[in-house]
């Protein structure tokens, strides 16, 4: 029989995929050839999809991307040496922008079906899990500290402070919620992994369960990812049949559930305590520190938060061991990290790298530049609040302490791109309007300042004299400085990113002479 391997990854659905899967299986029928279609999660390099697998001796065997009325030119080539294959790429795991990653988080992407246990068991998963539980929490804990684990995301706290700080916490109840409301433009890894790779979100959730003594986990997804939320719910019923949640987790005696929570979208609600309030039914508002969640979070109790990306980390750490980790990546920044490439990039897609690569090896040497063809201008790293990086600042390692000294944040691992056309006065000014649009409105600074930056800039733009330019660009300085140092939360404090580095790096853009930008 012959098996294809077709990815049911969202975005390779909306490119095709289900159509191709489809006309594949009508046109073995009509030939009369037994075929199996297998559909696994997506490889992440998306401007091959629609891929098709194909198993050879030698290893799987790519073809895309592919449409469904090149099924049977695919059929052809498969059933018959002689005909030429549409759209090969040759043997997959030896094309360039996957055998240079170093996939951890991201090992099973495009090898496994994402609800099928028998697969994700064969490929070493519960090896994490099995390992924690026999273990007590403590040594559990010390072993997330030792491996240098740091959340993926903004502020690239240790986790294993986190967790030591929840353990340590008493409380009858405490809770694990994972964060999985990524809304940051040009970022995918956490929709890929739990459409993908569901388990593993799952397996490293149970292990920061029993280590911090918390009986209950919810995953909070954006209603924007329902295939996401469907995949996870299944997957957690399957896990939970077999024994890995439950009352019993794995035959510990311990106990440890899910539930998957849906928001309804709001951007505030990635910040971990406006995603609290959300949970408990409330508006999503940023919640004053202290208290810190990890002392009353949930329903006033402990709780651990994490993102997708720590949780889907934690697994890995157990089973083979923090040295192990901790041997990928530099200074203070370890682990890999998957960058996730969009924009105008010639070939977008997840990679997952040892921190220290360069921003240029990540968007040159994987992305191969513009789609455009045109020069490239920037890239913005870290979502829609990250900095603008110019070229000449391209060969600094992607690393949290690298960035910070330049003015800039790794993030999520959002990378986009853009070539010479791109305004960056208007960037700066989309900037304002987003987070003047996404504010909770608890906070002065974000909720006024937002809005009455769009108006600075406006006026910048509109003035006719060097004296004119110079006073806006005074006040959207002071303005940048007080978002900066006066929110209460993220969304606010880094909205400052992207607009004080386009006027930094563009001040063309801004009908500005680069000494007036520096002033």
């Amino acid at each position: 029989m012959l098996t294809l391997h077709v990815p049911c990854d969202s975005l390779a659905r909306a490119v095709g995929a289900d159509l191709l899967a489809e006309a594949l299986r009508e046109e073995a029928e009509r030939r009369q050839l037994p075929l199996e279609i297998r559909r696994s999660s997506s490889r992440g390099m998306y401007w091959l999809e629609p891929l098709v697998e194909v198993d050879s001796a030698e290893g799987r065997q790519g073809f895309g991307p592919l449409s469904a009325d090149q099924a049977g030119a695919l059929l052809d080539a498969l059933t018959d040496a002689g005909n030429p294959a549409p759209a090969a790429v040759g043997l997959v795991e030896a094309l360039p922008f996957i055998h240079s990653q170093q996939r951890l988080i991201f090992a099973r992407a495009g090898l496994t079906r994402p609800t099928a246990l028998e697969d994700y068991c064969a490929s070493g998963g519960f090896a994490g899990l099995t390992s924690a539980i026999g273990m007590d929490g403590d040594a559990i804990v010390t072993e997330v500290l030792d491996s240098g684990l740091r959340g993926r995301g903004g502020a690239a706290f240790p986790a294993g402070i986190k967790w030591r700080t929840v353990r340590g916490a008493q409380a009858a109840q405490k809770y694990v919620v994972c964060n999985a409301d990524e809304g940051d433009s040009g970022t995918f890894a956490d929709r890929m992994l739990m459409e993908g790779d569901p388990f593993v979100l799952i397996e490293g959730m149970a292990i920061a369960g029993l280590a911090v003594e918390a009986s209950m986990g919810y995953i909070y997804v954006r209603s924007e990812y329902p295939q996401a939320v469907q995949v996870l719910r299944e997957a957690i019923e399957v896990a939970r049949a077999a024994g890995w949640l439950g009352a019993d987790v794995g035959g510990s005696g311990r106990a440890f559930d899910l539930e998957v929570r849906v928001g309804a979208g709001a951007y505030i609600c990635g910040e971990e305590t406006s995603l609290l309030e959300s949970l408990e039914g409330k508006r999503g508002t940023v919640r004053a520190k202290p208290p810190l969640p990890a002392l009353q979070g949930l329903f006033g109790q402990p709780t651990l938060v994490h993102n997708v990306l720590t949780l889907a980390s934690v697994p890995v750490i157990l089973a083979r061991g923090a040295a192990f980790y901790r041997d990928f990546g530099m200074g203070r920044s370890l682990g890999t990290m998957p960058f996730q490439l969009a924009g105008n990039v010639r070939q977008g897609g997840l990679v997952e790298r040892a921190f220290g690569l360069t921003l240029r090896e990540l968007v040159e040497d994987y992305g191969g530049g513009t789609a455009s063809g045109r020069p490239i201008k920037a890239a913005q790293v870290g979502g829609p609040l990250g900095a603008w990086v110019p070229p000449a600042q391209f060969d600094t390692p992607l690393d949290y302490e690298a960035f910070a000294a330049m003015g800039a944040m790794l993030g999520h691992g959002g990378v986009v791109l853009a070539d010479d056309s791109l305004d960056m006065a208007q960037m700066a000014r989309f900037a304002l309007a987003f987070c003047a649009e996404e504010s909770c409105g608890k906070c002065t600074p974000c909720r006024i300042g937002s809005t009455r930056g769009v108006e600075v800039v406006d006026r910048l733009l509109a003035a006719s004299d060097d004296a004119a330019r110079d006073e806006q660009v005074i006040i959207l300085k002071d303005l940048c400085d007080t978002l900066t140092h006066g929110s209460l939360c993220a969304l606010g404090g880094m909205t400052a990113f992207p607009v004080s580095s386009a006027l930094k790096h563009f001040p063309g853009d801004f009908g500005l002479k680069t000494s007036e930008a520096e002033q």
